[in-house]
């Protein structure tokens, strides 16, 4: 009994050797793989497949774009900043060349690559259902930006019964996107909010000149009938603000679902144009310096890190 129990003890004590050993050797691998992680400097190759070899993917939005081409209505072509009832691009805040705006383009290319390599085909008088075409023509030029400011001509009609209703102004904004997407899969775009047309009233209804030039027809659902304050007149002023601030939405709502799309933020719509930023012939649309206000706010949209 004595030689037995000696052999059962000889082969336990050997079985724990071999579990000791066998568990050194998986403590000994954990320790050394560790080892082998943390001895991966900024100097030395990573591990074949690991996420350090793959090449960082270029940003989707491109902060200094090579060319620009503008789309929209009468506040992009200029008009009524240099003479009244007339186009003045030369002062556009997207295009224009001159030195007193420094617009988008000169900002983004130089004065000498903006003449170049900007181009401007908003037409005076446009509404969003002229986009499509308008954008169809700009990406004949292959632009790397496209810079849009439409929508105030939707919401200056002849009366409120008569601007654009919010589902149709969707439709056509949409329609345009999908028209430069198919041309210019990779443009980027700017979209500037719709400023905001009761605070222009405000502005302008002081000055008799002005009221004169409304009278020819301009923004009549906000403009007609200037001085009245009656409760018709305020509802009407407040439908077409509303609409405005309806229509902002469906841009910042729209271009929210393209990668390749910025909003100003609302931040056209928010400023607060006084008489210096108003021309001085309508009292309505931007003057010189107006442009200069919208070229910074697009640049400040276009260069940020973030939109």
């Amino acid at each position: 009994m004595g030689q037995g129990t000696d052999l059962v003890e000889g082969r336990a004590a050997r079985r724990g050797r071999r579990r000791g050993r066998a568990a050194l050797a998986v403590l000994t691998a954990a320790v050394l793989g560790v080892a082998g992680c943390d001895a991966v400097g900024g100097d030395s190759p990573a591990p074949s497949g690991s996420a350090s070899k793959r090449p960082k993917p270029a940003p989707v939005w491109d902060r200094s774009p090579g060319s620009v081409a503008a789309v929209g209505d009468s506040i992009t072509r200029g008009f009524d900043a240099c003479s009244v009832l007339s186009d003045c691009p030369d002062v556009s805040w997207a295009t224009g060349g001159s030195a007193e705006v420094d617009s988008l383009a000169v900002r983004l290319l130089g004065r000498a690559g903006a003449a170049e390599r900007s181009w401007n085909y908003a037409v005076t008088g446009s509404r969003m259902a002229d986009l499509t075409g308008q954008v169809t023509r700009a990406a004949a030029r292959k632009p790397q930006l496209v810079a849009v400011m439409v929508g105030a001509n939707d919401a200056c009609r002849s009366s409120t019964s008569a601007m654009t209703p919010v589902a149709d102004f969707r439709d056509q904004f949409e329609q345009a996107m999908r028209a430069l997407r198919r041309e210019l899969p990779r443009a980027q775009v700017y979209v500037a909010s719709i400023p905001d047309l009761k605070r222009l009233w405000s502005q302008g209804r002081t000055n008799p000149l002005g009221k004169q030039v409304w009278k020819l027809g301009i923004c009549p659902s906000m403009l007609g009938d200037a001085d009245s304050l009656d409760s018709a007149a305020t509802l009407r002023r407040n439908t077409v603000r509303d609409r405005v601030t309806d229509y902002n939405e469906v841009l910042r709502e729209v271009c929210a679902k393209d990668r390749r799309c910025r909003t100003d933020d609302g931040a056209v719509h928010a400023y607060r144009f006084g008489t210096d930023q108003l021309s001085h012939w309508d009292w309505f649309h931007p003057s010189v310096n107006g442009q200069a206000r919208l070229a910074e706010i697009a640049y400040r949209a276009v260069t940020a890190e973030r939109p």
